[in-house]
């Protein structure tokens, strides 16, 4: 097995890429407040927009957002490792 064929895991100390979404939009002005994340907006026709934050978080920082998040009273709809380097 080479080096290359190896797939990385999950592990406390090292960042990955973070997909988070909650209901409701957030503007860009909440970008300081959850550190170097993006923030994305869609709207789904009628439906109620849902706010898409992204970005590279080790598993404090990540733990950090969520609990920012939860203080604001934000329900999770999803949160997926999309880049786990």
């Amino acid at each position: 097995m080479e080096m290359g064929d190896v797939k990385r895991k999950l592990n406390l100390d090292r960042p990955a890429t973070y997909e988070i979404k909650v209901p409701g939009e957030l503007d860009e002005s909440w970008s300081d407040w959850i550190g170097r994340m993006t923030i994305a907006v869609e709207g789904e026709g009628d439906g109620p927009p849902v706010t898409t934050l992204t970005g590279a978080l080790d598993q404090a920082a990540l733990q950090s957002v969520l609990r920012r998040l939860y203080s604001l009273g934000l329900p999770l709809i999803s949160v997926v490792c999309v880049e786990c380097d």
